[in-house]
Order: C-alpha cells, then sequence, then structure tokens
C-alpha cells in the first residue's frame, strides 16, 4: 500500500479512502456520472487511460475499460443508489475482484464551497493484495479527480 496516504482506512474485505477537493460537490459529483469526465480522472496508476459507458441512472449499468500495457481491464457495473451530490452506490466487478460483485459508496460532503470525496468499497476479496490494490487505485483516482477540478477552476 501507498504509505504516503494517511486518509485511509483498510480491513480484510473494505477499503475506505477520502480526499478534500477545492471544488462544490454538483462539479465533483457529476464527475462520478459523465463518461467524458469519468474517462479523464478513472485511471489510476499504472493503468493509462479508460474508456466509459454509462447509463447513470438507478439500475442502469456502467462498464468502465482501462488499460494495463495496452490490455483492457473491463470494470463493470449497476448503480444502485444516486443521490444528487450527496452519495452514489454501485457494484464493480473486475479482474482484481475476480468478476465478483463488490460494493462502492461515494459520498460527497461540501463545506464552504470544498468537497469531502469519501470512497468506502466492500465486499472485496479476502486477500490482502486485493485491499492494498484497491486501497491505492482510490487514492490514485481521487487525487487525479481533485487535479482535474483543479484545472477546470482555473
Amino acid at each position: 500500500m501507498n504509505a504516503q496516504a494517511p486518509a485511509a482506512q483498510t480491513a480484510a474485505t473494505a477499503v475506505k479512502v477520502h480526499r478534500d477537493i477545492a471544488a462544490p460537490a454538483d462539479i465533483i459529483f457529476d464527475a462520478w456520472l459523465d463518461a467524458e469526465s469519468l474517462t479523464g480522472w478513472l485511471h489510476p496508476v499504472p493503468t493509462t487511460h479508460c474508456t466509459a459507458t454509462l447509463d447513470a441512472r438507478e439500475g442502469g449499468g456502467f462498464e468502465i475499460v482501462m488499460y494495463l500495457d495496452g490490455q483492457p481491464l473491463p470494470h463493470t457495473g449497476r448503480y444502485i443508489r444516486i443521490a444528487r451530490h450527496t452519495q452514489l452506490v454501485f457494484t464493480w466487478a473486475s479482474p482484481a475482484t475476480q468478476q465478483q460483485e463488490t460494493l462502492v459508496t461515494v459520498d460527497f460532503e461540501e463545506k464552504q464551497g470544498n468537497t469531502r470525496v469519501t470512497v468506502t468499497h466492500e465486499k472485496l476479496p479476502e486477500n490482502r493484495e486485493t485491499a492494498c490494490s484497491h486501497h491505492d487505485g482510490w487514492t490514485d483516482a481521487l487525487r487525479q479527480l481533485d487535479e482535474l477540478a483543479a484545472t477546470k477552476a482555473a
């Protein structure tokens, strides 16, 4: 795991990370539900880029394909809860979860124009390597979302 991520917690089958981003919650929230925006930040190192197809409604699905060394890594899921500007809950299956459905909750808490984004990823396979890779992946994704928000604000 990345030792430079103090705002995180790892359990046997869950990870939780958060980041404070200098942008309003509506902008940050919408970045999770817009395919073009999502492809700009949801490709944690060492992936190089991603493509996304979203049906951004409760019960709708998504496919995010991240690329590692030119090889596609498909991530799929469905939206369980979409509470505008406060919370997203969706399933998540990928090669790293052994294609088993896991659960991701993203909470958005705005204070004075800044937004704390908290990602809780549960029901991960029970091994430290999977937990660590998801911890690092979500930490890096939030860093990139923060960078994207900063460039849009400039």
